[in-house]
């Protein structure tokens, strides 16, 4: 079985420098990148039009913006270390809702500034470059998880005064990815050293530590429906785990270059990924097999992500080096 998709609307120029991170709601697509803007899509019309541009979200470019599951949260990470929550203002625009930081509320007083129509809490002493890298959200955007350099693992709760509730210890290597599942059970990390591990966030504990990856892992996530844990990067491969046993259940081969970037479908039928040589894939989690295969650019694809579905019909966005959003359409459906 093969699938098409066509190219439906590229946003030339999106950013100035290279789009490193996009994060899909409902109806929108939000990127960050080496610029120190946040730029909102709307996915509800054909030519996805500007909506909100968020100057100076970050004042050093953002390397990671992620979205909750239900679209009411987006959290962002700034290449100065700064983690910024979004939520959404009665005018459907997105505004601060605070900041996350290294300490605890127990370990710092707790400044509260003016910052737009939201009161945004920001404690004092501020992470360095690096202390906060790759992030994830919870379904609700309740929790908020972030590696580190240092291989630490930090969870925060977004609501309760934005304190951390776990800090879980690896082996040291930096973290590139996280992700959460969608229940909130578990979360999973890639590292530099090709260490992947889940985390059990009920009991605070370590689940598994995974074989079979020896290079960096730079993308990692769980299927909706949290049975299988997809995990890429440098090997050129993508690791199927099954989360109940930890243990390896597939290889999927097909990518020539490093994979930055992953994305399960919604029914967990299919997988999306994206590569440092511009190529983004498709794969039948059935069949395990890749059954199509785009080329926009031959620069890096950073980012990937599925977008809702209309009708019967799938599409997908990339960006990447080329500064550009594509978006793509499946060539059948209603």
């Amino acid at each position: 079985m093969s699938k098409q998709y066509l190219t439906t609307h590229t946003v030339d120029g999106a950013h100035p420098t290279d789009i490193f991170s996009i994060a899909v709601t409902s109806m929108q697509i939000l990127s960050g990148s080496g610029s120190s803007a946040l730029k909102v899509h709307s996915t509800t019309e054909p030519d996805f039009p500007l909506s909100q541009s968020i100057n100076g979200a970050h004042k050093l470019g953002c390397h990671h913006v992620v979205a909750s599951q239900d679209g009411g949260k987006v959290a962002s990470v700034g290449f100065g270390g700064e983690v910024k929550v979004w939520v959404m203002d009665s005018q459907k625009q997105w505004v601060e809702d605070g900041q996350i930081v290294g300490a605890t509320l127990s370990e710092a007083p707790v400044i509260t500034l003016k910052c737009g129509a939201p009161i945004a809490k920001v404690l004092t002493d501020g992470n360095k470059a690096g202390e906060a890298w790759a992030i994830a959200l919870s379904q609700d955007g309740q929790y908020l998880a972030s590696t580190t350099y240092n291989g630490r693992i930090n969870v925060w709760d977004t609501i309760a005064n934005r304190e951390k509730i776990r800090e879980y210890e690896t082996k040291g290597s930096f973290g590139l990815c996280i992700h959460l599942s969608v229940d909130g059970r578990f979360t999973a990390c890639g590292h530099e050293n090709g260490g992947v591990y889940i985390f059990n966030n009920d009991t605070g504990r370590m689940l598994y530590s995974l074989l079979g990856l020896v290079k960096p892992v730079r993308t990692i996530a769980f299927s909706p429906g949290g049975k299988l844990l997809a995990a890429a990067g440098d090997s050129k491969i993508i690791a199927l785990y099954d989360v109940s046993s930890g243990e390896q259940v597939a290889n999927l081969t097909g990518h020539s270059s490093w994979i930055l970037s992953l994305d399960w479908s919604d029914t967990g039928e299919f997988l999306l990924s994206g590569a440092f040589d511009g190529k983004a894939k498709v794969w039948s989690i059935d069949q395990r097999t890749c059954v199509a295969t785009h080329t926009e650019t031959d620069k890096a694809l950073w980012s990937v992500k599925w977008l809702p579905k209309t009708g019967r019909s799938e599409g997908f966005a990339t960006a990447g080096a080329n500064r550009s959003i594509s978006f793509y359409r499946e060539a059948t459906g209603g």
